[in-house]
């Protein structure tokens, strides 16, 4: 880890032009040792810290992929994938490693096997023409609780996505 990368994340101040609202991640690539990125999403703020890290921003209800991989001289130490809904500040939340302050999350898996799934899911859906940031928060939900189990999820498909939004335009 770089010393710009935890220093942000160890409490102190951030950069001044940093959104008060909804989500800021903590990114860093480090080929092959240490990779965090953002599978899908649209930040709405971004700033780097050094040539390995940086910092990005999710607008209040903004729904996102998390993808977290480590290894060391051995293979792979840890690989998850967390998709998250960023809240404001005075809604609950749940802390995650990396994401100040935190957010509502959606889905959490680890272990490479369910994290290959959740991004074959996600690919799936990008055939069909739809951006994994506007899938309903049910479906996520759906797919972290029938991975957690062992059982094969429901495909998301375009007649669920605009029932999605249909229900959201209503909700709004």
């Amino acid at each position: 880890m770089s010393t710009g990368f935890s220093a942000y994340m160890a409490g102190r101040p951030l950069p001044v032009d940093a959104p008060q609202d909804g989500a800021l991640v903590a990114l860093t690539w480090q080929e092959g040792r240490i990779e965090h990125w953002i599978r899908f999403g649209h930040p709405q703020y971004e700033h780097f810290l050094d040539k390995h890290s940086r910092l990005v921003g999710f607008a209040p209800g903004a729904i996102f992929g998390f993808v977290r991989w480590a290894s060391n001289d051995y293979g792979t130490v840890s690989s998850r994938i967390d998709i998250l809904q960023a809240v404001d500040r005075f809604a609950p939340y749940q802390t995650l490693p990396f994401v100040r302050p935190g957010g509502e999350l959606l889905l959490s898996v680890h272990g490479w096997p369910k994290v290959e799934r959740v991004l074959q899911r996600i690919d799936a859906i990008e055939a069909l023409s739809i951006d994994p940031a506007a899938v309903a928060p049910d479906y996520w939900r759906h797919l972290h609780n029938r991975l957690s189990v062992g059982q094969e999820a429901h495909p998301y498909t375009r007649l669920q996505h605009r029932a999605w939004l249909k229900r959201r335009s209503i909700l709004r």
